[in-house]
């Protein structure tokens, strides 16, 4: 069975988080994103995990539905996979060290093991997403010791605050954060700023089955990076996908263009200074404006510890697609700045109820389709976003890359010249 899976997105009880993100709008959206199963964030926060027992019921086996008296309707085919990311802050190596983590687990029983258990480590109530002053490897332990088929991964491993890469409170490689436990990671998770191309530049990431995921914190953006698998839909099924990284189960994974990251390349969003490695490395990492060290982004530290040189590809390696959301490609046809305008929306929907997804539209209704229900400057855009025909000033410091699909005044000649056919 083919299934497109977001695993990483947070609750409306986690930080900057939309209120918004309730179960019921997450399986709403989902069928609008084409995604099948969805993670379902922070079930260590006591009120979320109270509502997924309330609103979900067991569907496959170790994955959820939403009950038929919430959804007042049918079955609406989205499921549900229990997840968690955990912010662990803790000492190790003699060096202060900030790493996030995702943990999945086969059932509401065993995540409520787990929460009583972490629950001595940290405030489970302050945040989605809890801090506790546990390490990596014993948070690992704790989630085995709770239940053997929990999955761990790496959350977006090269983001500089808060990963197992990071350049500001990191390790350089996985053995150095979990020790004798680095046998029970089986996958890394690339997050925003990177793509796979850039991990296969360290060939101690061969034996990693690489996800992606999109770390939603609003409704518009699940589904912006997520993995497609042809396999059983239930827990064990998708994570034996992962970790056997075959081809013929593990399809791939969908990208946001890495420069459109946050942390892509390196500088200071106060002093407007952007930097490439090379300028990074010339500047000895010192903001030119103001002297201060900058912070250094995903690219300079793949560059750091790779051993490969760049468009290095394993011959094993799973393949990946790069996406700009569907409502971003409409906003710049429009000409408009926003995405969540009535016009751009309007059109969106139209799309999305003619082909059953923002993904399949993205990804594989053919040019002749999109050409015949679409605005012709919005079908040009999907296209030039498919071939990668767009130009992306890079991301840093927190602030997101900017993408330009179109010049000035080509927006007006497409509409004019399919106008005259």
């Amino acid at each position: 069975m083919r299934i497109i899976a977001d695993f990483h997105i947070h609750s409306p009880y986690a930080r900057a988080v939309s209120k918004e993100m309730t179960l019921e709008n997450l399986d709403y959206w989902a069928r609008l994103k084409g995604i099948t199963v969805m993670g379902t964030g922070d079930f260590t926060h006591p009120a979320w995990i109270k509502e997924i027992k309330s609103k979900l019921e067991p569907a496959e086996p170790g994955l959820y539905r939403i009950k038929k008296q919430e959804a007042r309707s049918k079955d609406s085919g989205t499921r549900f996979m229990l997840t968690v990311e955990i912010s662990s802050i803790y000492s190790k190596g003699g060096k202060g060290r900030r790493v996030h983590n995702l943990i999945f687990f086969p059932s509401i029983e065993s995540a409520e093991k787990f929460n009583a258990a972490l629950g001595w480590q940290g405030n489970l109530k302050s945040d989605g997403r809890p801090i506790v002053g546990v390490g990596s490897k014993e948070l690992l332990k704790i989630a085995l010791d709770i239940d053997p088929r929990c999955f761990f991964v790496p959350a977006h491993v090269w983001t500089p605050w808060f990963s197992l890469f990071g350049s500001m409170s990191g390790f350089d490689t996985v053995e150095e954060c979990f020790d004798e436990y680095a046998k029970y990671i089986y996958a890394l998770e690339t997050g925003l700023s990177s793509d796979p191309a850039m991990n296969w530049r360290l060939s101690a990431l061969d034996k990693y089955a690489l996800i992606s995921n999109s770390d939603s914190h609003s409704l518009r953006r699940i589904g912006r990076e997520a993995n497609i698998f042809d396999a059983e839909l239930s827990y064990d099924g998708l994570v034996s996908a992962i970790k056997s990284k075959d081809p013929q189960k593990f399809l791939s994974t969908i990208e946001f263009f890495p420069e459109e990251g946050i942390y892509h390349y390196d500088g200071h969003r106060n002093c407007k200074t952007r930097l490439t490695p090379k300028e990074t490395r010339e500047q000895k990492k010192l903001c030119p404006v103001c002297g201060k060290p900058v912070t250094v982004g995903v690219m300079y530290r793949v560059e750091e510890l790779a051993d490969r040189p760049e468009g290095f590809r394993p011959p094993d390696a799973i393949p990946y697609k790069n996406m700009v959301p569907l409502d971003e490609i409409i906003a710049e046809a429009f000409g408009v700045a926003s995405a969540t305008t009535k016009r751009v929306q309007g059109e969106y929907k139209k799309l999305v109820q003619e082909f059953g997804g923002e993904l399949p539209i993205l990804f594989d209704v053919t040019a002749g389709e999109l050409a015949r229900h679409a605005r012709p400057e919005v079908a040009e855009g999907i296209m030039r976003v498919r071939e990668g025909r767009l130009h992306i000033e890079p991301g840093y410091d927190g602030l997101y890359g900017k993408v330009k699909i179109f010049e000035d005044g080509e927006r007006e000649d497409i509409s004019k010249q399919k106008s005259l056919f």
